[in-house]
């Protein structure tokens, strides 16, 4: 379950707020964070399975005060299932003309015309 958390952190300049974005990318799960808030004093993290009072204990040793302002849940964006309502267009079958096949010569047994012999057989058998 993906989650976004915004924490209240004291940070007064610029190196606090760079050692607060590098003690939340460690953090196991975390996938973006980044600073936000009007006074630039609120960390935002997103990650899938982070723990944060384990984020907020961390924070709290090493910059001092660190509260919890909100966790919630990040849905998946539902826009791209409304704008695709119509179905794919089908996919043209394509159609391949049968394969001409020409036999090889010896595949039709050549007939002769029939041999009449109208003389009267004789002693002689090469006809």
């Amino acid at each position: 379950m993906k989650q976004k958390i915004v924490i209240q952190l004291s940070m007064s300049c610029d190196k606090s707020r760079s050692k607060a974005l590098t003690l939340a990318a460690r953090a196991a799960g975390v996938t973006s964070m980044g600073i936000t808030g009007d006074g630039r004093d609120q960390l935002e993290v997103v990650g899938d399975g982070v723990d944060p009072v384990c984020l907020v204990s961390c924070l709290r040793k090493k910059l001092g005060h660190a509260q919890i302002i909100k966790v919630e849940e990040v849905k998946k964006p539902e826009e791209k299932k409304k704008e695709d309502p119509k179905p794919p267009a089908p996919m043209p079958v394509p159609v391949h003309p049968p394969p001409y096949f020409y036999p090889p010569s010896s595949y039709y047994p050549q007939q002769y015309p029939p041999h009449f012999c109208d003389e009267q057989p004789g002693n002689c058998r090469t006809m």
